[in-house]
């Protein structure tokens, strides 16, 4: 029971610890395998690899944190009062830069893709190589400041607006501009007679539909933990959100599924990244032999 006299639900935290090692190591296989192929050096899979390590971020956090608390109960880790505060606040900072660096770099994916249909004879000197670095290194460093600031200041409402207006912001963005790109893909196809182009189109939608997939499992896996910050502003002391507060441990769970998710669609959508985990799987396999 909590300080409200609801019940939390409680979840073992063996099974955080096993579903954050899980993610991390799917994770950790695309960003290798998207360095390891030269096929794969290209914006947008830059843009994925960074999407893997914002994922890589909530896994980790989840696997520190989990250890330390497993540690603490069977006395085998004496923590005190301020390093427990000074971890939180690190899990924090790397859960927040996570959320708003796969925000963003969904954002990026979804205007690289809309530039790849649209313009796609100018693609490569609109989206070169140094912008999508630039891209990347903005985005990061944009994460890791504004992650700080907010959870310096995570008790002002002001900030958790912010968090849920950003939140809102970047998935009304990247669905006007789906919903701009297949409307108008299907005219656009038909101008296009070339062969060649027609396959250019081809690939460039298949890359729109995973990107809104994985959009898609965003919004499911982190909607949740977003109408709980919503609640926190708009009736925190309403009977009902009290009882939603209570099934926080489940959004945290979904947001870790959220990790161990996206992998596996990079994987069933890229047949050449698919190719690439296939054959580190089995090199790894059989060195272990």
């Amino acid at each position: 029971m909590n300080t409200t006299g609801i019940a939390q639900i409680m979840i073992p935290q063996e099974l955080f610890l096993m579903l954050g090692l899980i993610s991390l190591v799917e994770n950790i296989l695309v960003a290798v395998a998207i360095i390891k192929n030269r096929n794969l050096h290209s914006p947008m899979y830059y843009f994925i690899c960074c999407l893997a390590v914002s994922d890589m971020l909530v896994s980790v956090s989840n696997v520190v944190e989990t250890l330390f608390m497993l540690l603490t109960e069977h006395g085998l880790l004496l923590v005190t009062a301020k390093m427990l505060q000074h971890l939180d606040n690190v899990i924090d900072i790397m859960i927040c830069s996570s959320v708003v660096s796969s925000l963003s770099f969904l954002c990026t994916i979804a205007a690289d893709r809309y530039i790849t249909i649209f313009y796609a004879l100018r693609y490569h000197s609109i989206m070169t190589t140094q912008r999508a670095v630039a891209i990347i290194a903005v985005v990061w460093l944009t994460s890791i400041t504004s992650s700080s600031f907010f959870i310096v200041y995570h008790t002002d409402n002001a900030v958790i607006a912010c968090l849920v207006t950003f939140f809102g912001l970047t998935l009304v963005f990247t669905a006007v501009l789906y919903l701009h790109m297949f409307i108008l893909a299907h005219v656009h196809s038909r101008r296009i007679m070339a062969l060649h182009k027609s396959r250019r189109q081809a690939t460039s939608m298949k890359g729109a539909i995973t990107l809104t997939i994985l959009l898609g499992v965003f919004v499911i896996c982190w909607g949740p933990f977003f109408l709980h910050l919503i609640l926190i502003l708009t009736c925190p002391t309403n009977p009902y959100c009290k009882c939603y507060f209570s099934h926080f441990n489940l959004f945290l769970i979904l947001i870790i599924c959220n990790s161990l998710i996206d992998p596996l669609i990079y994987a069933y959508r890229s047949q050449e990244l698919r190719k690439t985990l296939k054959e580190m799987i089995f090199c790894s396999w059989f060195f272990a032999m």
